[in-house]
Parts: C-alpha cells; structure tokens; sequence
C-alpha cells in the first residue's frame, strides 16, 4: 500500500497535466464557440442552450477539477476520494436532469448519437468517476486505471458534443 495517493498517482502526473489543459483550452474554445452564435441566439433557444452547451462545458470543466484535484499532492485517501466521490455524485445529478430532458420528456427532438453523447456518455463517466473514488478510498492499484478512464470518457463526450454544436451552429446561423 502506498503512503499517500501522490505516490500512487505521481506516474500519472503528465497524463492529469495533459488532459486539464486540454480541457481547460476546450473549456475557452467553447466560449468562443458560444460567442460566435451570439447572433443567433436569443431567448427562444435558452432551453437548448442549456441542453446542449452547459453539458458541454460542464464535461470539460470537470476533467479539468478533476486533473487539478488529483496533482494535489498533499491529499490523504480520504480527501481525495471524498472530493472524487462528491464530484461524481453531483456529476450524475446534473448528467441525470440531462438525461431526463432528453431522453425521457422529449424537451428537445434529438437523435440517437445525440441522446447517447449529451446524456448516457456523461453518466457512464461520473459513474466510473465513482467506482474510481471508491477504488481509490481503498487504495486499489485500479483505482488509477479506472479514474484515467472516467477523464478519458468526459473529454472525449466533450470534444464530440463541442463539434455537434459548432456544426449545429454553423449549418443554422441565419445568412445575409
């Protein structure tokens, strides 16, 4: 068993550096992204907005905590499966309100991929956030494995719903 989670995490150190930043550069790639169909956004689309890109960045934002939380050094076992743990579970409450607007009362006419990427993915991933948590609380030599998954999952659900939406945009943005 290892003394504390640093130890265990610290060959993982350039694989949290790697995907923060990416999530983080997303995270403002995405900002642009909005900003750029600011034009045709107007309150008629706040629904979707909040269907489609706070789902989004919210994905992203959290591999980034995520990244940060686990280079703590200082974290003991219980601390940092505690943050990783409260992460997930407030990560499938939001992926469930999600999930709930998409797939249940059909607030939205989305397709499958759609329904699979925005709703499921993000679920599947706080849900191994969790069993991360849980591994980690153990001291599991999974328990690494397991968290690298969940991060991987998120950022990739993100960069696909990131173009989903860059493309909606694009192909619905009113010309001159």
């Amino acid at each position: 068993m290892q003394s504390l989670p640093g130890d265990m995490l610290r060959e993982w150190h350039d694989f949290y550096v790697l995907v923060g930043t990416a999530s983080a550069t997303l995270v403002g790639l995405m900002f642009v992204s909005a900003s750029i169909g600011a034009n045709f956004y107007n309150q008629s689309h706040s629904g979707a907005m909040k269907a489609f890109i706070t789902p989004t960045v919210v994905s992203f934002s959290s591999a980034l905590v995520v990244c940060v939380l686990v280079t703590v050094p200082s974290h003991s076992w219980t601390s940092l499966a505690g943050l990783l743990g409260a992460g997930a579970l407030l990560g499938l409450i939001y992926s469930g309100q999600i999930l709930v607007a998409l797939l249940v009362s059909h607030r939205f006419a989305v397709d499958m991929s759609d329904r699979l990427f925005y709703a499921l993915v993000p679920v599947a991933a706080y849900a191994a956030l969790g069993g991360a948590a849980v591994l980690l609380f153990m001291q599991s030599p999974a328990g690494p494995d397991v968290l690298a998954a969940a991060l991987v999952v998120m950022l990739l659900a993100g960069i696909r719903n990131a173009w989903d939406m860059t493309l909606w945009i694009m192909l619905n943005t009113p010309t001159k």
